[in-house]
């Protein structure tokens, strides 16, 4: 990961500057906090996201305690560099209420994004009983089978049977790939880039 420690105006601030952690798949707003060039160090050498407490006069890692950690994508500084923009993908609630974010933000994107979130947080945790634990289980080739069987439904649907049929063998292979994407760890903000770049 790129030091970008260098670049902070750290004297403007007192030796601290405010750090947005936003999610890097959704775009929602996580939480605040403020680094100094310790934790940013500590944050760009680990991978995960550690703040300095004002209050306890101490670094500490997001997740520490609850385990509910925060995976870095992206480091960036504002115009002026005395901030930064910390972009991140949660392991589960960001806030210590329990809620998704400290902001009251929703994981937003519509359902595909939630989808996408639910079956990543279904990797980390691997519940028993679970469908998706499942197919992640079983490993690549099981879960490449299923795309290629959604796909051919998909297209029988299509040619055969109603709208109603396609809408849901589309549903189906939406999750099928999304669960693919999730194992070999792409993100949906790695196909919205793609996309982005073929819009140009």
């Amino acid at each position: 990961m790129k030091d970008i420690g260098k670049k902070i105006n750290w004297e403007k601030g007192g030796g601290l500057v405010p750090a947005i952690v936003q999610d890097a798949d959704t775009r929602a707003i996580l939480m605040a906090g403020y680094m100094n060039e310790e934790s940013l160090a500590k944050t760009q050498e680990t991978g995960k996201v550690w703040f300095y407490s004002r209050t306890k006069k101490r670094l500490w890692m997001k997740g520490e305690e609850s385990g509910n950690v925060l995976n870095v994508v992206e480091i960036k500084t504002d115009c002026d560099d005395d901030a930064l923009l910390v972009k991140a993908r949660p392991t589960g609630p960001t806030c210590h209420t329990g809620d998704y974010s400290c902001f009251k933000e929703t994981p937003g994107g519509g359902e595909l994004s939630t989808l996408f979130n639910t079956i990543q947080e279904r990797k980390e945790t691997m519940p028993e009983g679970s469908y998706t634990a499942s197919l992640f289980k079983a490993g690549l080739d099981k879960i490449s089978l299923k795309v290629s069987e959604e796909a051919m439904e998909v297209v029988h649907a299509a040619q055969k049977q109603t709208r109603e049929r396609l809408i849901e063998e589309s549903a189906d292979l939406l999750y099928h790939l999304f669960v693919l994407l999730a194992e070999k760890k792409i993100s949906l903000a790695d196909v919205e880039a793609e996309l982005k770049k073929r819009s140009k």
